[in-house]
C-alpha cells in the first residue's frame, strides 16, 4: 500500500461548516485513511492509498458540494494565493455593488416607509442584492441540501430568501394582511442589509486570514524565483522550476542561493542565519555544502545543484509549517463537532421560535413569529467558532517560525505550556557537540617540536585529533610530515621522525610505553579531567612533551536557559551517555541538580515513562538522532540542531537556533496561544450563548425589545472579524 500524505488548497469554503463538510466527504471517499480540513487557512491535510485513490477522485468528491480542491499543479501555493486573491477580489465588487444598491433601501424603509411608491422601488433595488450579489449563498445552500448537510450558507440563504419572499407577498396582495387587520410589513432592506454586511463580514475575513499565513510568505520570499546556470557550458537565466540535479548555479555577491548543493569553484562567506539562527556568516569553499535561502555575501562561487524543488532544506521547513498551521489543536476537534451540528440546530432553534411567537404572539403573532426566527438565522454564526482555534494556532506557528522554532503540529505547541519536567541531553543541546582545544601546555617551547605533533595529527583519523591541528593551524605552524606513522587502537598514534620515536595518545599509551610522567603534569592532568576534560599526551620516546586539554564547550546560552526554566518552576533533567565525571562537572556549570550519566537511548526512555508515571508532563531536548527513542516517549519532543541536523521526522518542535533560550520561548509561545484560543472561544461562545436568544425575542415580554435582522447581520460580521483580530495581536506579543 502507498500511503501518502499530502496538503491541498481548498476553495470556495465560507464557515467552519464548510470545512467539517469538505473533511467529512474526503474522509468518505474510497482510499483515504484521514484528512483534516482546516477553515482558517484553506487546506486539506489528506492521508490516502494512491493505488485505491487518484487526485482527480478526491478533487471530485469535493467539488461534488460546491467546493474545490486544487490538485496536480506546478506551485500549490501560489495558485491557492492567487485564487484566494480573485476570491477577495469578487468579495470586494460583490460588497461594493451590494453597498451601494442596500444604502437607498435602507433610507426608505427607515424615512419613507409609508411612501407607497418606495415599496416598489425597495423590491428593484434588493432583488439584484440578494439573487446577483448573493447567489453563491443560495449555490452553495443547494449544493449542501443534495448530501443532507448545512452551513453558514444555509442560514444566509434561508433568512434573506424568506425575508425577500415574504416582502414580495406583501407588496403585490397586501389586503391578504389587511382583511385580517394586519399591517403588510415588508423587510427588503433587512434581506439587503444581511446580505451587504455579511459580505463585508467576509471581505475583512479574508484580509486578516491572509496576514495569518505571512510566515510562509516569508519563507517563501528567501527563495528566488529564478537562477544563472550553466548548462552545456552555456551561461543562461533559467526559472528556479527548470532546475535539475546537477546543473552547475553561479551566485554572485549578495545573491540568494535558490537550491542545496555542493560548492565546486570559488569561495565566499554566506549568511545561514534562516536555517542555523547563527549570526556570523560561514566561508564556504569547494567541497561545502550549501543551502536555498541563504545569502552570500562578497565573494562568488559556483555549486553544483544537489536538492532541488521539495527536497531543499527551506522546502522542508516550509512543508512542516503549512502542515502545523493546518493542524488541529485537540481543543480544534471537539469545535469541529461542534461546529457540524450547529447549523441543523440553528435550523431546529429558528423553526421552535417561529412557532412559539405564533401561539403566543397575539396580534402581530406571524409578523413577530417571521422576524424573529429570520433574526435567529442571521446572527447564530459558527465562523466565530470555527476560526477561534485555528487562527491563533496559525499565527502561533507563524510567530515560532520567525523566532526560530518550528512547530510540527498543533497539539505540541497546545501541551507545551503544561510541561513542568525538562529532559536535556547533553552533547548538542547543552553542549557545542564538537570538541575544541582549551588548554595547551608544552614543556618546553619549542617550534620544531609543535611542527611534529601537526604532522602526527593531521594523519590521525581520530575525531580529536581535527580539534587539535585546528588549534595547531590557527598559529600558522607548518607540519613535520613523519617517516613512518601507525595507529595503535583504543591508545593513540605512533611515529618516526628521524630517528626519534613520538607518540600522541591517552595515558595508557604512555604507561605502555614506559614514558616518563612528572608529578606537576599528573596534577595537571587530573585537575582537567575534573572540569570534564578529555586529557591527550604527546611525548617523545622518554618523556611526555605536551599536555592537550579537549572539551565540548558549554553553550553561553546554556546556564541562563536553565536558570529560565527552573524560574518557571520546571524540573530540569540532564541524561547522557557520557560518563559520570563528565555529566557532573557539565551539570555543576549549568546549574542543573538532576542528572544521569552512561545512559543508553532505551534508559533515557525509561527514565521519561517514569516521570510521567508519577504525573509530570515531560519534554524531551535531544538531537533527534540517537535520542529518537526518547523523543517519542516524551509529551513534547524537541529536537536542537543546525540546519540539516534538524531531526524534523522525530521531534514535534524543532529549534533551528543552536541558543539553548529558544526552550523558555517555545514554552512561551505555547501559553500565549493557549491564551489566546481560550478568549476566542470564550468570546465565540458567548456571542451565540447571548445573540441566539435576544434574536429570539426574548427580552419583548419585559422591555418589548426585538432585534433587527440588519444589526443582527451586522453583529454575526463583526464577531468573525473580532476572533481573527485576537489571533493576530500574538504576531506582536513578546515571547
Amino acid at each position: 500500500m502507498a500511503t501518502v500524505k499530502q496538503s491541498f488548497p481548498v476553495l470556495e469554503m465560507t464557515c467552519a461548516a464548510c470545512a467539517v463538510s469538505v473533511e467529512s466527504m474526503l474522509k468518505n471517499t474510497k482510499g483515504v485513511k484521514d484528512a483534516s480540513v482546516n477553515f482558517a487557512n484553506q487546506t486539506a491535510l489528506v492521508e490516502y492509498d494512491s493505488t485505491a485513490a487518484t487526485l482527480t477522485e478526491l478533487q471530485q468528491a469535493v467539488r461534488s458540494i460546491g467546493y474545490d480542491l486544487l490538485v496536480d499543479v506546478e506551485d500549490p501555493q501560489a495558485a491557492k494565493e492567487e485564487a484566494q486573491q480573485q476570491h477577495y477580489r469578487e468579495i470586494k465588487s460583490r460588497t461594493i455593488g451590494s453597498a451601494v444598491l442596500t444604502l437607498p433601501v435602507v433610507v426608505i424603509g427607515m424615512f419613507f416607509m409609508d411612501w407607497k411608491p418606495g415599496t416598489y422601488i425597495s423590491m428593484l433595488l434588493s432583488a439584484p442584492v440578494v439573487f446577483y450579489f448573493g447567489r453563491s449563498f443560495f449555490i452553495h445552500a443547494f449544493k449542501q441540501a443534495r448530501f443532507g448537510k448545512a452551513n453558514m450558507d444555509t442560514l444566509v440563504a434561508l433568512s434573506t430568501g424568506i425575508a425577500f419572499l415574504f416582502s414580495l407577498f406583501n407588496t403585490f396582495f397586501p389586503e391578504f394582511w389587511h382583511s385580517r387587520g394586519i399591517h403588510a410589513h415588508v423587510y427588503y432592506e433587512a434581506a439587503a442589509v444581511i446580505i451587504t454586511f455579511i459580505s463585508l463580514g467576509k471581505l475583512l475575513e479574508e484580509r486578516a486570514k491572509s496576514s495569518t499565513s505571512s510566515a510562509i510568505k516569508k519563507l517563501m520570499g528567501l527563495q528566488p524565483k529564478t537562477v544563472r546556470a550553466k548548462v552545456d557550458g552555456v551561461e543562461m537565466e533559467l526559472p528556479i522550476a527548470s532546475v535539475k540535479p546537477g546543473y552547475t548555479i553561479i551566485v554572485r555577491p549578495g545573491e540568494k542561493i535558490p537550491v542545496d548543493g555542493v560548492v565546486i569553484a570559488g569561495n565566499s562567506f554566506v549568511d545561514e542565519s534562516m536555517i542555523s539562527g547563527e549570526p556570523v556568516p560561514v566561508e564556504k569553499k569547494t567541497g561545502e555544502k550549501v543551502f536555498a535561502g541563504t545569502i552570500n555575501q562578497k565573494g562568488s562561487f559556483e555549486f553544483e545543484a544537489r536538492n532541488v524543488g521539495a527536497d531543499t532544506v527551506l522546502a522542508h521547513i516550509i512543508k512542516m509549517v503549512q502542515e502545523a498551521q493546518g493542524s488541529k489543536a485537540p481543543v480544534q476537534k471537539l469545535v469541529d463537532k461542534i461546529a457540524g451540528i450547529f447549523v441543523p440546530i440553528v435550523i431546529g432553534i429558528s423553526i421552535l421560535t417561529f412557532i412559539t411567537w405564533m401561539i403566543i404572539g397575539g396580534d402581530n403573532s406571524f409578523t413577530h413569529a417571521l422576524l424573529t426566527s429570520i433574526t435567529v438565522l442571521v446572527i447564530a454564526c459558527p465562523c466565530a467558532l470555527g476560526l477561534a482555534t485555528p487562527t491563533a494556532i496559525m499565527v502561533g506557528v507563524g510567530k515560532g517560525a520567525e523566532n526560530n522554532i518550528l512547530i510540527k503540529d498543533a497539539e505540541s505547541l497546545e501541551l507545551a505550556h503544561k510541561v513542568n519536567a525538562i529532559i536535556l541531553d547533553k552533547t548538542g543541546t547543552i553542549t557545542e557537540g564538537k570538541p575544541v582545544v582549551t588548554d595547551l601546555h608544552w614543556e618546553s617551547e619549542n617550534g620544531e617540536i609543535k611542527k611534529i605533533l601537526l604532522g602526527l595529527e593531521a594523519q590521525s583519523e581520530h575525531p580529536l585529533a581535527d580539534a587539535v591541528v585546528k588549534k595547531l593551524n590557527e598559529e600558522n605552524i607548518r607540519a613535520t610530515k613523519p617517516d613512518a606513522f601507525e595507529s595503535i587502537t583504543a591508545r593513540g598514534v605512533k611515529a618516526q621522525v628521524q630517528d626519534e620515536t613520538y607518540f600522541v595518545g591517552n595515558r595508557k599509551l604512555m604507561d605502555e610505553q614506559g614514558v616518563t610522567v612528572s608529578s606537576t603534569l599528573n596534577d595537571l592532568a587530573k585537575r582537567w579531567q575534573d572540569e570534564a576534560k578529555t586529557v591527550i599526551y604527546f611525548s617523545d620516546s622518554k618523556h611526555v612533551l605536551a599536555l592537550i586539554a579537549l572539551a565540548d564547550k558549554i553553550k553561553p546560552s546554556s546556564k541562563a536557559a536553565v536558570e529560565a526554566l527552573h524560574k518557571k518552576h520546571i524540573d530540569v533533567y540532564m541524561l547522557t551517555g557520557d560518563n559520570e565525571q563528565t555529566a557532573q562537572a557539565v551539570a555543576k556549570q549549568v546549574g542543573i541538580t538532576h542528572y544521569k550519566a552512561d545512559m543508553l537511548p532505551s534508559d533515557k526512555a525509561d527514565f521519561i515513562k517514569q516521570l510521567q508515571g508519577a504525573g509530570k508532563v515531560v519534554a524531551m531536548v535531544g538531537d533527534g538522532i540517537n535520542d529518537a527513542h526518547a523523543l517519542a516517549q516524551a509529551d513534547v519532543s524537541i529536537a536542537m540542531g543546525k540546519g540539516t541536523d534538524i531531526a524534523m521526522d522525530v521531534a514535534k518542535m524543532t529549534l533551528i537556533t543552536s541558543d539553548l533560550q529558544s526552550i523558555p520561548k517555545a514554552l512561551n509561545l505555547s501559553s500565549k496561544t493557549v491564551k489566546g484560543i481560550r478568549q476566542n472561544l470564550f468570546w465565540a461562545f458567548i456571542y451565540n450563548v447571548i445573540g441566539i436568544p435576544v434574536a429570539a425575542g426574548v427580552l419583548y415580554p419585559f422591555n418589548g425589545f426585538l432585534l433587527d435582522p440588519m444589526i443582527a447581520g451586522a453583529a454575526m460580521a463583526l464577531s468573525s472579524v473580532s476572533v481573527v483580530s485576537n489571533s493576530l495581536r500574538l504576531k506582536f506579543a513578546k515571547i
